[in-house]
């Protein structure tokens, strides 16, 4: 019957880097069940950046990435022989385990579902390893001040009316909006605009950085 895994041997390409990008399922629905502060909710942050950190210790990947409910894994070493169906399937139900564990510490979860995360692969050459992780990074800036938007804008509108409302600003509206309630997104913690990174530094010592730059290539280069 081993004829039948027809996708057991499809592999990551030899030449490239890889990484996979996991994301939670369903969070939107977690999130209101959890009663989630907004825009950003410390303990939840903690869970991710503890599951995290979880996956550095287990797998020891060079790089991860981490914001909203997504988080980003290079890997330095392919594992598992670079099987895509290994990959996805064990990094994935780790995540879902770790979360699990997490979030028991930080919250009460009597009534929540069941978590699981999806895992996808990008194999990357090296020269854009940088552009993948700015991609991400922006899109937590992003996430930063439509968050902002939507929670400062639900004072005077529903829900429905406020996410509405968010899709038809600019940047720079959203910015002069909050700026006249008494908010400026430069003043935010950093994790919030920049997300959050689990890596060794210089004395080979795992770090959870809530205080990264920029991306830029020179952040890569280690």
């Amino acid at each position: 019957m081993k004829e039948y895994e027809i996708y057991s041997d499809i592999k990551t390409p030899i030449c490239s880097k890889t990484i996979l990008r996991l994301d939670g399922r369903s969070f939107h629905t977690l999130s209101s069940k959890l009663n989630l502060l907004k825009p950003y909710d410390d303990k939840f942050s903690s869970v991710m950046s503890n599951v995290s950190l979880d996956i550095f210790k287990e797998f020891s990947p060079a790089f991860i990435y981490t914001f909203s409910d997504e988080i980003n894994i290079l890997l330095d070493d392919i594992l598992f022989s670079g099987r895509i169906e290994k990959l996805n399937s064990v990094f994935s139900s780790f995540a879902s385990s770790s979360f699990t564990s997490n979030l028991n510490k930080y919250f009460d979860t009597e009534n929540i579902k069941p978590i699981a995360f999806d895992s996808r692969i990008i194999p990357i050459t090296s020269n854009e390893i940088f552009k993948y992780f700015k991609w991400r990074q922006d899109e937590a800036w992003r996430n930063c001040v439509n968050g902002y938007g939507i929670w400062a804008l639900k004072e005077e509108f529903s829900d429905k009316i406020a996410n509405e409302k968010i899709h038809g600003l600019k940047f720079q509206d959203i910015h002069e909006l909050l700026f006249n309630k008494g908010i400026n997104l430069n003043n935010v913690p950093t994790w919030q605009k920049r997300g959050i990174a689990v890596y060794k530094n210089n004395d080979d010592k795992i770090i959870k950085d809530l205080e990264i730059p920029k991306f830029n290539n020179d952040f890569f280069i280690r």
